[in-house]
């Protein structure tokens, strides 16, 4: 039996996943399906409409056999960290494959890149050329493999792909991997037989607009119709009171840091401020990122102290539950939060908090005390 890993966000969860899932039961049928799945915010900035539990239930009736939390810690990091702790977990939990959308690439030009990002000279040669140039590091990045290679890489899930399959290489994980091309790309207004991008169901709902027609009434009934704007109030608080020490949190740099400074009080919300800091150096997603660790105090110190020494189980079927009793021998398998496990669960349960401010709901106390989902 194959143990097939799939990394996603899951906001909201739509026909394209389903899609994808199904697309994994047609090329490994005898297969256990295992997904690695971020909870409360992700890995552009942005917050999750559905909570973590929802997200495990509908993942579940849809084909995933075992709903595994991926720690905010990584799961709301650059591509390269998010990639190395996705990678990390799945290897603990012994997947065989690692099965991912794309927008254009395939994985043999997936695999060359990755061997030049690794093992070619000149690769980081020109990457400093670029640097030095005044780009930005994906745009230098981009721009170096292309001269390279040839390839183009510059869609989000083909250069998330390209992370994955250079940390399989460099950590010789046991591990195949596999491209689903998506039917949307990420950014797309396109539709194709009811399948959208996540970021365009946001978007709608944003305006408030019916998003039936590429969701299910599952989904439909779990989503809550807030989106990052809801914590401006809080992240701005937190600059404030932490003015001069901002280059304490997580991707605020000293750059960064002023430029925050300058706009945080000509800015009436998220994306004014996003828009006002921004520059040819500073993305939108690390812009994003960083004003996100800003509003959950998660701070470079804390970032240098995580080892994830657990595997959170939040969502399980017959099949999922019968791999548990197989993994749990070489791993320590938690279902709920307690105090002093991991500084990456405190830190966990501290963002719950934070994302529950808005809901103005219980997750604290559910963080302690929700049971997995558990399905037939």
């Amino acid at each position: 039996m194959k143990k097939v890993g799939v990394i996603c966000e899951y906001n909201p969860f739509h026909y394209g996943h389903k899609y994808q899932i199904d697309e994994i039961k047609k090329i490994y049928n005898d297969s256990i399906i295992i997904s690695l799945c971020s909870s409360t915010f992700t890995q552009r900035g942005s917050v999750s409409v559905i909570n973590k539990w929802d997200k495990a239930r509908i993942a579940i009736n849809n084909g995933i056999d075992l709903f595994i939390e991926f720690p905010f810690v990584y799961a709301t990091q650059g591509a390269d960290i998010f990639a190395k702790g996705a990678l990390e977990i799945l290897n603990k939990i012994n997947i065989d494959v690692l099965v991912f959308g794309t927008e254009s690439l395939d994985s043999n030009a997936l695999y060359k890149l990755a061997n030049i990002q690794l093992y070619d000279n000149n690769y980081n040669k020109k990457v400093l050329e670029y640097l030095d140039g005044g780009c930005n590091y994906a745009t230098s990045m981009t721009r170096a493999l292309k001269d390279i290679s040839g390839i183009l890489i510059e869609k989000p899930n083909d250069i998330l792909g390209l992370a994955y399959v250079k940390e399989i290489i460099m950590n010789k994980y046991d591990i195949e991997f596999f491209t689903i091309k998506r039917i949307d790309n990420y950014h797309s207004s396109l539709v194709i037989d009811n399948i959208a991008s996540a970021t365009y169901i946001r978007n709608l709902l944003k305006e408030n607009k019916n998003i039936s027609n590429y969701v299910s009434s599952e989904t439909l009934e779990c989503i809550n119709n807030y989106d990052i704007e809801s914590f401006f109030p809080y992240l701005k608080y937190n600059i404030i009171s932490n003015i001069n020490n901002l280059d304490d949190y997580l991707e605020v740099d000293i750059g960064l840091k002023n430029r925050i400074i300058k706009y945080i009080n000509r800015s009436n919300t998220w994306e004014e401020l996003v828009n006002n800091v921004k520059t040819k150096y500073y993305t939108y997603n690390k812009i994003n990122r960083a004003l996100l660790h800003i509003l959950t105090s998660y701070t470079v110190s804390e970032s240098k102290n995580i080892d994830i020494n657990y595997i959170r189980v939040l969502g399980f079927n017959k099949k999922g539950q019968d791999y548990l009793k197989i993994i749990k021998k070489n791993n320590n398998i938690i279902t709920h939060y307690k105090n002093n496990i991991s500084l990456s669960l405190d830190i966990e349960y501290r963002v719950s908090l934070i994302y529950s401010l808005i809901l103005n709901n219980d997750l604290g106390n559910d963080e302690i005390s929700h049971n997995p989902v558990i399905l037939d």
